[in-house]
């Protein structure tokens, strides 16, 4: 069985498009459908629901098979409606839409026991802040609304500080690049913040398992 993905639609989150615009560079993600939603929507259920089922309607309208990669438990959280899931809305989507089985964006580079490793190692198993580049990379648009107010009350409690979960070099280039906005980011949150320098091993079987479940329909 081919390891192609020509024909397959990519829907994401577009806190995830440094990492999909890599595999697409590489190769490894040989579709010619990659749509992205605006980064950070989490923090608005409706908005991210909204763009999800436009991105997956234009997806449509080119091929019969989408991938979509969101993470289910934590990516979308509907206060007014609890009951609601990720879920949910994929199935309502109709025939040919699987996404990948993840929690949410950390999640799809480093496994649960990946991290606890990681949060081993480096954090000496204190309570960490997980980020991708994406979180880096769009932060105004990730925090958008927060203030230092919320700042502090969010941050500040990861003793283990905030780890970037970098499979891509990111963080090496972003560093050397713009070392005062690095630094101003570490203040506002209050917490130092590090690299985990990886690679997107996980990512890519993730995207196949799904390419494989829609190539068997």
């Amino acid at each position: 069985m081919s390891d192609s993905f020509k024909g397959i639609a990519i829907v994401a989150c577009g806190t995830l498009s440094p990492e999909l615009k890599r595999l697409q560079e590489e190769g490894f993600l040989d579709t010619e459908y990659l749509y992205f939603t605006k980064p950070g929507l989490h923090q608005n259920v409706q908005e991210l629901e909204k763009q999800l089922r436009n991105q997956v309607a234009k997806a449509k309208e080119k091929t019969d098979k989408v991938i979509v990669v969101y993470g289910g438990k934590f990516c979308y959280v509907n206060a007014d409606e609890p009951t609601k899931t990720m879920q949910n809305i994929i199935e309502s989507l109709g025939d040919g839409v699987k996404r990948i089985q993840a929690t949410h964006c950390m999640d799809m580079i480093a496994g649960e026991e990946e991290r606890a490793q990681i949060t081993d190692e480096l954090a000496g198993g204190e309570l960490v802040w997980w980020m991708t580049p994406g979180w880096v990379k769009f932060r105004h648009q990730v925090f958008d609304g927060w203030d230092q107010a919320l700042a502090n009350e969010n941050f500040p409690r990861h003793s283990g500080g905030a780890i970037v979960l970098d499979g891509i070099g990111f963080m090496d280039e972003y560093m050397t690049e713009k070392p005062e906005e690095f630094l101003e980011y570490c203040d506002w949150m209050g917490i130092p913040m590090q690299s985990n320098p990886g690679n997107l091993d996980r990512l890519k079987s993730l995207l196949l398992e799904q390419k494989q479940l829609l190539d068997h329909e």
